[in-house]
């Protein structure tokens, strides 16, 4: 049988078999928000502290090391599956987001989640009520991916809102590829006060330096072979930062990622604090470089710390 192949199943409960340890191993799986929070007050009243990964699923080893990093803040670790349909701002994007619930849940419980929350969209916007967060973000998320994708970020701040409401954790894990997600809800968190602390787990990337990503396994085999390129321009900007004039490294990074037959939708290097593009690298003391581009019909993106 195969690892994640569902023996039983309740509301609440699965059981998986595992081939390698022979075992059968519970579960706890919620889909709904009244459930979800039951359980979560009763690990509180337990002495637990709580620690939340959100993801849209399709999980790989970047989202099982925030899993394992949650681990190491808290007592109680507690995962999100939902594809949140008010951050697409393509229907056909949301359509062919990649699903497979069944090799995450086996995924994240061999990694010691202990439970998931896996719900529908009614469960997350009731009568389709909007919890969209009053957050001043001095146009942070009108640049980079939120230039590209109107209303993305709208649509990411009302669930990771929602989802904080719901869950209230003591830790909020999320990943270093996604930096300018991570950086608004960072300022969302510090705005609001909510209880949170927000943690960032560093960008994994696979053994020829593609960031993992859960677009990756929709690439065509030449562009995954060529993929490497998009982490060898962030390097080169890395190596050349304070030798060459910004625009020009950007310029360059771009063509080196095109010449692939990739197409760059931007490479901008920004200030790690407001996000906002720089014309000088000792303009900020923290300075990043974030790249969008597409292979093909798949659209990736990875960044890379360039100061400190």
């Amino acid at each position: 049988m195969e690892a994640s192949k569902i023996l039983i199943a309740t509301d609440t409960l699965k059981f998986y078999y595992c081939t390698k340890r022979e075992y059968l191993r519970p579960v706890k799986i919620f889909r709904t928000v009244q459930t979800f929070e039951q359980y979560l007050s009763a690990e509180r009243n337990s002495g637990h502290t709580i620690a939340f990964v959100p993801t849209m699923g399709a999980l790989h080893e970047g989202h099982i090391s925030l899993i394992r990093i949650g681990l190491e803040h808290a007592t109680c670790v507690v995962c999100s599956i939902f594809v949140n349909p008010t951050q697409f701002n393509q229907p056909e994007d949301l359509k062919q987001y990649p699903r497979t619930p069944d090799e995450d849940i086996a995924l994240l419980f061999r990694a010691g989640c202990h439970a998931l929350f896996m719900p529908e969209a009614e469960e997350i916007y009731p009568g389709g009520r909007k919890f969209q967060p009053e957050v001043e973000l001095n146009g942070a998320d009108k640049v980079m991916e939120g230039h590209f994708r109107p209303g993305h970020f709208d649509g990411m701040l009302m669930v990771v809102y929602r989802l904080l409401e719901i869950t209230n954790p003591d830790f909020l894990v999320m990943g270093q590829k996604d930096f300018q997600q991570y950086s608004l809800v960072g300022m969302m968190i510090s705005q609001l006060r909510l209880n949170a602390r927000l943690i960032i787990g560093p960008t994994r990337r696979e053994p020829d330096g593609l960031a993992m990503s859960s677009r990756n396994r929709r690439l065509e085999a030449s562009f995954r072979k060529k993929a490497p390129i998009i982490y060898q321009a962030l390097q080169y900007a890395r190596a050349r930062l304070g030798q060459l004039p910004v625009r020009k490294i950007e310029s360059e990074a771009s063509a080196m990622i095109d010449q692939e037959g990739f197409r760059t939708e931007y490479f901008q290097i920004v200030d790690g604090q407001t996000l906002l593009p720089l014309e000088s690298a000792d303009q900020a003391s923290h300075v990043v470089a974030c790249v969008a581009c597409w292979a093909g019909e798949v659209r990736l993106i990875d960044n890379l710390s360039l100061k400190p």
